[in-house]
């Protein structure tokens, strides 16, 4: 059975592919050296892998000698054969859903998220670790048990934003105007803000950004006020000034990104 993505059949694309490119006598360095990609990417193509980027479309039909939309379809049509509504319509969804993030892409940066959030993790460990180390070392016993609780806050909303969200919403977001997302034990509810797969990317992207950021300051500051603090009190105002800018810092900036990428 032939593997599809996007809905293009990527067996019958690297076909046709290869036999167009053999048919005008080009081998697959030289089709390669004229996309500027690698010949190694033309035969993944060739080979059903994977298909090429959809910028790469246009000027692989023109060197192909064929259209785009056979190209699509993995098969020469004939030019006194008229496409029906229904098949321009599954052509056009074709087009459109490989205007989206190709598998090879979206493994690609979550590749990257893992580094990025593992290092960060890492970093944060580090920083808990040696603060500890001077606190003791200054005679300093008291260290904020707050920072262990925003500290597990941030790790956990970063493994569910890295990891388990959803890239894209159902398309009934899009259709209603809805303010709230669940996802297993993960609830989001923000009054005034509609979701839909226009700002919700950048939802993501913020709270992704917000739970690394937060891992890495935090240690920081709590060894600098506890390093500082003059008794009991200060250490209170600092707790509570602490949480209402960690609230602050996720919640205002999913305001504005999301009414600011609204639809």
């Amino acid at each position: 059975m032939h593997e599809t993505m996007h809905g293009i059949d990527k067996a019958a694309f690297g076909e046709f592919l290869s036999r167009q490119r053999k048919e005008l006598g080009c081998t697959q360095k030289e089709l390669a050296k004229k996309l500027f990609v690698s010949d190694k990417a033309v035969s993944k193509w060739e080979r059903g892998l994977s298909l090429p980027d959809i910028s790469l479309l246009i000027p692989l039909a023109a060197i192909l000698e064929v259209s785009v939309t056979e190209l699509l379809e993995g098969k020469k049509i004939e030019q006194s054969v008229g496409l029906e509504v229904a098949q321009v319509d599954v052509l056009v969804k074709k087009a459109l859903a490989y205007s989206e993030e190709s598998p090879e892409k979206r493994k690609a940066r979550k590749r990257k998220n893992i580094a990025v959030f593992c290092g960060c993790t890492l970093l944060a460990a580090f920083e808990l670790f040696i603060g500890i180390w001077y606190l003791q070392k200054q005679g300093i016993s008291i260290f904020s048990t707050s920072l262990i609780v925003y500290q597990s806050l941030s790790f956990s909303f970063g493994i569910y934003a890295y990891f388990f969200m959803k890239d894209q919403l159902p398309a009934y977001y899009d259709e209603n105007k809805i303010s709230s997302v669940s996802s297993g034990i993960f609830h989001m509810n923000l009054p005034g803000i509609c979701f839909n797969n226009s700002n919700w990317p950048y939802i993501v992207g913020c709270l992704q950004k917000w739970s690394i950021i937060t891992m890495v300051i935090l240690p920081v500051l709590c060894v600098l006020s506890a390093a500082c603090s003059p008794g009991f009190w200060w250490d209170l105002i600092v707790q509570n000034a602490g949480l209402i800018l960690y609230l602050t810092g996720l919640f205002v900036p999913l305001y504005i990104t999301g009414k600011k990428y609204e639809s």
